[in-house]
């Protein structure tokens, strides 16, 4: 393979890396950090959304998503009250 092409394929590859950031960031107006107690521990996550809401729910979903297991411990965890809340804009 000749060297234009890597560098084309390398330059390209940057290119749609840079799309899905920049894509995935947009819209998220608002952002998060809710702070849980799980198994006597307090866990902080930040979340990003378009309106506060979301981003609430976003926080506490990623809370949830790495501290819990099972369908019983993730509904528990989804509807319970966070210790604290703080959201700005970024």
């Amino acid at each position: 393979m000749k060297m234009w092409m890597v560098v084309a394929v390398i330059l390209a590859m940057v290119g749609f890396m840079g799309i899905v950031v920049w894509s995935t960031l947009q819209g998220a107006d608002v952002e998060c950090v809710v702070c849980m107690e799980f198994q006597g521990e307090e866990v902080c996550r930040a979340g990003r959304g378009a309106d506060e809401l979301e981003a609430r729910q976003a926080a506490q979903e990623s809370v949830c998503g790495g501290n819990v297991s099972g369908m019983a411990e993730i509904i528990q965890c989804r509807n319970a009250q966070p210790l604290s809340t703080q959201c700005s804009a970024p």
